[in-house]
């Protein structure tokens, strides 16, 4: 319990108090410290381990190149690419269990960099000015970023912002301390899913996977779910991929904040990755359901899923762009791909007889996508709903024939 390492990172020339007093709470719970620079024009009160220096000629640059440039925009990103590429070296290396990073806006552009350049797993915490802000864009998180606000600390330490820096730096230490990072020796299985009120099939295929010897990492389809699920799939750490519900593909190309970002349903084809595809949820574009509707969607149906969330019901031409989306993201894959057609229905409120089905729409759907898939995917139009049991037991009969032909590498 007194041997958890962390990276405490900042501007050391203008905070230096304040990351001082981190390292010292975080030393006075047993846990030891690491301190990295990332000033540009002055100098630390005492040196840190790693200099602005070293950080710099990590990202192939000086600091005289960050402060001749004349823009503080500029060196600042010298510093962060330097930055990330030093913490993801040091900690492969060992030399740190978890990372903090304090700041404001200057200092979580560099944090946020930061922390996308270090594994799932390792604990990494961001004390800002801006936590919570939508000045951060949603794709700059990292799966497990931890942000906390500094409150009332922009100029020097007071009891306010002594109280925010105190629980930064017990939580990244705690974290270094519980944390079980994922076991990369076990066979795992991503899923994308929504809430069993929507989608059902992960109820049948997580048992019947485990039963075949692998592990199960189910991400929900709601922005955040699927960047976590394609940073994973980017870094080859699935066997295989049931990506069962793309809704967030939808979601971004008509303009949600709820957005996996552009790369979704790209990364597992890059790594080569098998992929059993279904378009899950498709006919929905969630919105912030707490915002005004925008106008664009004031003449659609609309379900009010709770509070936070909001789906909009698209309509024909809708349904038709997100379709030529699914053939356009996967016309790259370089491993097998499946895509599995249910042809009543992609969701339980897109069912015979349920408040939101358009079997019309349904159809456009199926045959703009049928028409567009590249030649590589293979695909299974089936007499059933997404949420019956011929659905999930055509995803194992596609799963287990890749299994025994070495597809899927076991």
């Amino acid at each position: 319990m007194t041997d958890k390492t962390v990276l405490v990172i900042g501007t050391y020339d203008t905070k230096n108090d304040e990351l001082a007093f981190l390292a010292d709470v975080i030393r006075g719970q047993g846990g030891h410290v690491v301190t990295m620079d990332v000033s540009v024009l002055g100098d630390p009160a005492h040196p840190t381990d790693y200099s602005k220096h070293d950080v710099a000629h990590e990202g192939d640059s000086t600091i005289q190149a960050a402060i001749d440039s004349g823009d503080e925009n500029h060196a600042m990103q010298i510093m962060a690419r330097g930055a990330s590429l030093l913490a993801a070296r040091l900690h492969a290396q060992g030399v740190f269990d978890g990372m903090i990073v304090l700041g404001g806006t200057m200092g979580t552009d560099l944090a946020l960099d930061v922390a996308s350049a270090l594994p799932l797993g390792v604990p990494k915490y961001i004390v800002s000015t801006v936590s919570f802000s939508p000045l951060i864009p949603p794709e700059r998180l990292a799966p497990d970023t931890q942000m906390i606000l500094w409150a009332g600390g922009l100029y020097g330490l007071n009891s306010v912002c002594k109280a925010s820096l105190s629980q930064a730096a017990g939580a990244v230490l705690g974290a270094a301390r519980a944390v079980r990072p994922p076991d990369r020796t076990k066979l795992l299985v991503g899923m994308m899913s929504l809430g069993t009120s929507a989608l059902k099939y992960v109820v049948p295929l997580k048992p019947a996977l485990e039963e075949r010897g692998f592990e199960v990492a189910v991400f929900h389809a709601t922005g955040m779910g699927g960047r976590a699920f394609e940073s994973l799939a980017k870094q080859g750490a699935f066997a295989c991929v049931l990506d069962f519900c793309t809704q967030e593909l939808g979601n971004h190309i008509h303009g949600s904040n709820i957005s996996a970002g552009a790369d979704r349903l790209t990364n597992a084809g890059a790594a080569g990755t098998p992929q059993i595809v279904a378009p899950g949820c498709y006919d929905l574009v969630d919105i912030v359901g707490w915002q005004p509707l925008p106008d664009k969607w004031s003449e659609h149906l609309t379900h009010a899923h709770n509070r936070l969330l909001t789906s909009v019901v698209l309509n024909t031409d809708e349904r038709e762009a997100v379709a030529r989306a699914h053939a356009r993201q996967l016309s790259t894959a370089t491993g097998p791909v499946a895509m599995i057609l249910p042809e009543h229905g992609l969701g339980e409120w897109d069912r015979a007889g349920a408040d939101l089905h358009d079997a019309a729409g349904l159809r456009a759907f199926l045959e703009v996508l049928t028409s567009e898939l590249p030649e590589h995917v293979e695909t299974h139009r089936l007499d059933c709903h997404i949420n019956d049991p011929a659905f999930a037991n055509k995803a194992l009969a596609i799963f287990d024939a890749w299994c025994a032909n070495g597809q899927i590498k076991r």
